[in-house]
């Protein structure tokens, strides 16, 4: 989707209209986040705690004892894919020291899934942490964005 309005953006016949009602729908995507974020965080138990221990169903892209990877359900890319841990942590800045080896696997993880979801192109990962990092459910969990070409800065 993304791909088809950055096409008709930066096309010759573009019209001034087009371009601001994309970008009004953009900035208006990226305040509802924003404001989910400002309102997340009490919470004990996530959305994500649950898709994890099987509780809500969910088709897993990549699953192991340690982590498992879906597509998200509210995507902002052509392929936009979580990799979440089974372990219950909240944030990356409260990961202990003894979570290493688990925050590494995440990452290998995310590109392995990537790899095999046809990003050999590239791809973006992100992990958002805190209220103002736009973190809105707290388990931490790492976006893998792609499909398209992604813009810097990033915001």
């Amino acid at each position: 989707m993304r791909l088809l309005i950055s096409r008709l953006i930066t096309g010759a016949r573009a019209s001034t209209n087009l371009q601001r009602t994309i970008t009004l729908r953009y900035k208006n995507t990226m305040g509802d986040e924003v404001q989910k974020a400002q309102q997340a965080g009490g919470e004990e138990d996530t959305i994500f705690g649950k898709i994890a221990r099987k509780e809500i169903p969910c088709e897993f892209l990549f699953e192991d004892d340690k982590c498992v990877a879906f597509n998200d359900i509210s995507p902002q890319a052509p392929k936009h894919i979580l990799v979440i841990p089974r372990k219950p942590i909240r944030q990356l800045s409260l990961a202990d020291d003894s979570d290493e080896q688990l925050l590494g696997h995440l990452l290998l993880v995310a590109r392995r899934v990537a790899k095999e979801q046809g990003l050999g192109s590239g791809f973006r990962l992100v992990i958002n942490d805190g209220k103002d990092g736009a973190q809105s459910v707290y388990h931490l969990h790492i976006h893998i964005l792609g499909g398209r070409q992604m813009q810097w800065p990033p915001g």
